[in-house]
């Protein structure tokens, strides 16, 4: 039984028994505490807590999800994936137990032919939580299950709830049986591999309080109880298709054989090679749906993830024998085995393909780099006579440079060393410790975001903005400090919810208006304008004057200065996207954009620098299209339609079942947006395009100002020509030349300046080598030279002095004013470093005299400070060093 089938089996299934059929929604969750979409039901929390209402009872879905925290057991076990897909099905106070046990069930024991899955009854267990009698009962009455076929488990496997206060609820867990053959008897309580957890039914139907995860209070019954439950789609298929794993299966294996014929290796004929196979053939197909919804690689949040997943694949290459880019083979056999269930993988490979390339391409660099840093530490090590690389040398290996600490761990055992893994483990733990802080600021800011549930539940506020600039409205709710309050007096900064408004909320890269919120005896600041959840909007407000209450009028008013101004950014966005496809074609497509009063910026997926001529064709087309005078409609279609008329859509941007539809003298632009736009192009004024810059391996960034700023600077620009003009005395056509002329004296006249300084300083060295005194067996010169123009001058002089004195054992200490600091440098030869003289610990001797800090090798160091008066003392604690 194919993926596909299994999945396509269990929409038609749930979907003929009322079950509104969901899509996918993107990997890129809504939920500003998760990465990804980690679980199917992630993107029906708002419904199970009651956040937001259910626009149906019941649903069922094939989610995508990514989860990479336990990517280290990923190719060592059957059934661990970071990317798989979760069938699932959802009831929002419908049904619940009975009908929930009984869909599973017969789902999972129907035959093939009459669309089940067709599992025989005797390989299939359950599991309960230990007080669940009623689901025990129900599996018993529905399935015929025998006692010792109904486990009892405890809270931490059986039991759900979102780690904070809120719903919760036992869990029933069903496994398949796979035999003897994998592993001892005993049902799913062994925790052993032989039994694969297939289907979870989560009854959510408590709320529970204040705890830790596996010990709360249940404060009583929900209002509605909920059904949520998941089958692992990539599970079912492995023990449908007969084989031994998930990497197995026909959606996963024909990138694992490519792994194989690439590198040369069997599948099959060595442990170590496989893991790292089914390594690559799950990580390759991740990052595939990763990036085909809008994830790109980078060095922070889902960037980072993606980032890993890719140099994980790439260093399991690297361990198959192959150091050759390969992601042009097997990132095709991934497209060409999902795309039958994600079309847009085949749709959108272009550019796919090329952020993965580039990926490749740039760690390909990065494995160089690092592995010349790594020669560096070893044969430090070496030279000191230890045989232990330092934790946090490994560690920068691995944090900064993304040098893989296996690929460290093998280097330094060729070399005969080892690597202290205690220091570089705490290190990590210390980082992860970090991130988790943050994660737990994240999560408690989302139980936070429950004070929402009431006003939403009173319908979603409507965005009058389109049309108006002040709106007519009803505060439904303030909140102070994250709680709900009845008022808000002068002082006070609150979130106000209004019924309507005509501030637009920050959203599709346009940042939110600016305005105010009026009403009788209040004057209200606008600070923000968000949407917290779904379908409502939050005013952030500070009471300018006098007293606000639940339940007044009020009329929102939008800043019409900064709304024109935000309106013509945005429309230039589109002139400028449109410009950008017109010039480079399009593989030039949009990958971000921000926009406000008089700025505007747009993120693009390109992987090399603009010209200038490139640059200014850009401008010349978008400014010319303003001139032009091209009508901007808007029309709301549905998704589907807006779509088959060629509107772009920007990649990780979410959409609805409708969509609002921008077209600018269509079909010049055609565009989905949310944004704020001008009725005619001419509106805009003018479009200055400031910069152009990189913003990773394979995207760039333009930034324009627009409008009334797009003026201001192109004036303030023609002021500086003017003053130059006149300084120079020269016309404006001509003062390119003139200044090329200027800026190659310069550097004649620094030229000649450098070798005078050089003979200068040549002519002291005679004098200083003729200072030099004899303590013991070696010879010393300690000078202050006066003033030196640089650290490299200093430094340039000692080592020719050392050089003069020859090969009898020599120190050279010179210390000068360097801008006002004082400098000093110690130079020893290899005679006086075998008596036990070092230059870093005598540059550090000084320094510290001086105010300040230094150090360096064994033969070249230097120190700094604060205090010039001290150099004397400084110079002579080293005389009496060496002579010590």
């Amino acid at each position: 039984m194919q993926t596909a089938d299994i999945q396509s089996r269990w929409l038609n299934f749930f979907g003929d028994r009322g079950h509104t059929v969901v899509p996918s929604a993107s990997l890129v969750s809504d939920d500003p505490t998760l990465l990804f979409t980690v679980a199917g039901m992630v993107p029906f929390v708002p419904y199970l807590t009651g956040l937001v209402p259910a626009p149906y009872p019941r649903a069922t879905s094939v989610q995508k999800c990514i989860r990479t925290n336990d990517i280290e057991e990923v190719g060592k076990t059957p059934r661990h994936g970071t990317f798989f897909q979760m069938n699932g099905n959802f009831s929002f106070g419908d049904y619940f137990k009975r009908e929930a046990i009984e869909y599973a069930w017969e789902l999972l024991t129907s035959s093939e032919s009459s669309g089940g899955f067709g599992f025989d009854e005797k390989d299939l267990w359950v599991t309960v939580y230990k007080d669940d009698d009623e689901a025990a009962l129900l599996w018993k009455e529905i399935a015929g299950l025998p006692d010792e076929r109904i486990q009892r488990l405890d809270m931490d496997t059986n039991y759900w709830s979102t780690g904070q206060p809120g719903p919760a609820g036992p869990c029933s867990e069903i496994f398949f049986d796979r035999g003897p053959e994998y592993g001892v008897d005993g049902g799913p309580a062994t925790d052993d591999d032989r039994y694969v957890e297939i289907w979870n039914l989560v009854f959510m139907q408590y709320l529970r309080g204040e705890g830790t995860k596996n010990s709360f209070p249940i404060l009583g019954d929900l209002p509605k109880k909920n059904i949520d439950t998941g089958m692992g789609l990539e599970r079912v298929a492995f023990l449908k298709q007969g084989v031994q794993n998930m990497y197995e299966i026909d959606q996963v294996r024909p990138v694992l054989d490519m792994a194989a014929e690439l590198s040369g290796r069997r599948y099959g004929a060595d442990h170590d090679d496989d893991v790292r196979m089914r390594v690559i053939a799950d990580h390759v197909r991740s990052s595939l749906m990763l990036m085909s919804d809008g994830v790109r690689p980078s060095n922070e949040g889902r960037g980072y993830i993606l980032r890993r997943l890719l140099r994980r694949s790439i260093r399991s290459m690297r361990l198959l024998g192959v150091e050759d880019p390969t992601f042009g083979s097997l990132f095709p056999a991934s497209r060409d085995a999902m795309k039958a269930a994600y079309p847009e993988v085949e749709t959108d490979f272009d550019r796919i393909s090329r952020l993965a390339l580039g990926e490749e391409e740039t760690f390909l660099r990065t494995l160089a780099s690092g592995t010349s840093i790594l020669d560096l530490a070893v044969a430090s090590t070496q030279n000191s006579g230890a045989t232990e690389i330092p934790g946090d040398t490994v560690f920068q290996l691995h944090d900064t440079f993304g040098f893989p600490i296996d690929l460290t761990l093998e280097m330094a055992e060729e070399a005969g060393l080892s690597v202290d893994r205690d220091a570089f483990d705490r290190l990590m733990s210390e980082q992860r410790a970090m991130a988790k802080a943050d994660a737990k600021a994240k999560k408690t800011a989302l139980a936070d975001m429950s004070v929402y549930g009431d006003f939403r539940a009173q319908g979603e506020t409507v965005f009058t903005g389109y049309e108006l600039l002040t709106t007519d409205s009803t505060i439904l709710g303030i909140i102070v400090d994250g709680a709900s309050v009845d008022r808000a007096v002068v002082g006070d900064i609150a979130e106000i919810i209004l019924a309507e408004t005509a501030l637009y909320p920050e959203s599709g890269g346009q940042e939110a208006d600016s305005g105010s919120i009026v009403g009788k005896g209040f004057d209200l600041e606008v600070l923000d304008v968000q949407r917290p959840i779904k379908g409502l909007v939050s005013h952030r407000v500070q009471v300018r004057s006098g007293e606000v209450g639940v339940g007044d009028d009020a009329t929102s008013v939008v800043d019409p200065v900064w709304r024109h101004a935000a309106a013509q950014a945005h429309s230039a966005t589109h002139l400028i996207h449109a410009a950008l496809r017109q010039t480079l074609g399009n593989d030039a497509h949009q990958a971000g954009s921000y926009n406000k009063a008089g700025y505007a910026r747009l993120d693009f997926n390109w992987n090399q620098p603009l010209s200038p001529a490139t640059r200014s064709e850009i401008e010349n087309i978008a400014n010319n299209a303003v001139r032009d005078n091209l009508e901007v409609t808007t029309r709301i279609l549905p998704l589907a339609e807006a779509k088959s008329l060629g509107a772009m859509a920007l990649f990780g941007e979410k959409y609805g079942d409708t969509v609002r539809v921008v077209e600018i003298g269509s079909p010049w632009s055609l565009e989905l947006c949310a944004g704020t736009h001008v009725r005619r192009s001419a509106e805009i004024g003018l479009i200055s395009l400031t910069s152009e810059s990189s913003i990773g391996s394979t995207a760039r960034r333009i930034e324009s100002l627009v409008g009334l700023d797009a003026f201001r600077d192109l004036t303030t620009e023609r002021a500086i020509v003017s003053q130059l003009t006149s300084s120079l005395k020269t016309p404006r056509e001509q003062l390119p030349d003139r200044i090329a002329d200027l800026v190659a004296n310069l550097k004649s006249a620094e030229k000649r300046i450098a070798q005078y300084e050089a003979a200068e300083l040549a002519d002291r060295v005679p004098a200083l080598v003729a200072t030099a005194s004899r303590v013991g067996n070696v010879r010393l010169v300690v000078q202050n030279v006066g003033s030196v123009n640089t650290p490299d001058d200093l430094r340039s002089l000692a080592t020719t002095v050392r050089d003069r004195l020859g090969s009898d054992a020599a120190v050279i200490a010179l210390a000068a004013d360097v801008a006002g600091k004082p400098a000093v440098i110690v130079a020893t030869n290899d005679a006086a470093r075998s008596t036990g003289v070092r230059a870093g610990v005598l540059a550090k001797l000084a320094a510290g005299i001086l105010g300040g800090g230094g150090g360096g090798k064994d033969d070249l160091a230097q120190g700094g400070g604060s205090d010039l008066a001290a150099i004397p003392t400084a110079l002579d604690a080293i005389s009496a060093s060496v002579a010590g």
